[in-house]
């Protein structure tokens, strides 16, 4: 387990580095290498949604997670950065189910509340967190609270704030380095987050015509931000032009590179 900790240790360095840490998420071993060969590059994460989707799965834990854990040991097989892999809520056990993706090289990973009770949110931080110990690595959970993601269009903006403040910092106080709350995106409420957990402890997602940019973020004090399922839609969409334009009598576009 000595390289798994070194890689798991690295991984953690990254998001105190005063550097953001940048991660295109990925969901199979060809999307990996294209994004592992990137300059600037340090480390990669899988997303649940996007791993699901390639096999014809809809995301919320449908796919079923021999299969899922199945697509992640192919990518962890074929890297030496470290990975983090996204197991949703944890499949009925986020203990067990963080025990057997460290088994097979994961060094990080995102764990969804879903708005379950807070007393029972930190339990499963805390399951996720004594799997990490029992197998000598320090595992990188970036413990996810879905209060944006399942607030309402008429949520008073400053109860969601308490609510996910208060989340995070029972996350943290029960092991969790970092903090993800997909979904916050105003300038205003990101530093007023960064305030209450303290630099380099938030993490955030980026979507196609967000109003920050990573730099942005960057100066807010915030750890990490990922793409989750928009960098397979950014695939996919050029997938889908690139046809159109050749059903249309076209031409495959000429800035194509062979990443394959």
């Amino acid at each position: 387990m000595t390289h798994l900790a070194d890689r798991a240790r690295s991984f953690l360095a990254l998001h105190q580095a005063p550097e953001i840490l940048v991660l295109a998420n990925v969901w199979d071993v060809v999307s990996a290498r294209a994004v592992a060969a990137v300059p600037g590059v340090q480390a990669l994460a899988t997303a649940s949604h996007s791993i699901a989707a390639t096999f014809g799965y809809p995301d919320g834990e449908q796919i079923p997670l021999d299969l899922h854990l199945s697509m992640v040991a192919r990518i962890v097989a074929d890297t030496e950065l470290p990975l983090s892999m996204d197991f949703e809520a944890g499949y009925g056990n986020p203990g067990e189910t963080a025990r057997r993706a460290i088994e097979i090289g994961v060094v990080g990973g995102n764990l969804e509340d879903q708005l379950k009770p807070l007393a029972e949110a930190v339990d499963a931080v805390k399951a996720v967190m004594r799997a990490g110990e029992a197998a000598g690595i320090e595992f990188v959970l970036n413990a996810r609270t879905d209060v944006f993601v399942k607030a309402a269009p008429d949520a008073d903006r400053d109860e969601l704030l308490h609510e996910a403040i208060t989340r995070g910092q029972a996350f943290l106080e029960a092991g969790a380095p970092v903090v993800f709350m997909p979904r916050l995106a105003a300038r205003d409420e990101i530093r007023a987050v960064v305030a209450a957990l303290g630099q380099r402890k938030l993490t955030l997602i980026t979507s196609p015509g967000a109003e920050l940019s990573v730099a942005d973020l960057e100066a807010l004090g915030v750890a990490r931000v990922s793409t989750g399922p928009h960098t397979q839609r950014v695939a996919l969409t050029a997938l889908a032009d690139a046809t159109i334009e050749l059903v249309a009598g076209g031409k495959l576009p000429a800035n194509t590179r062979p990443l394959n």
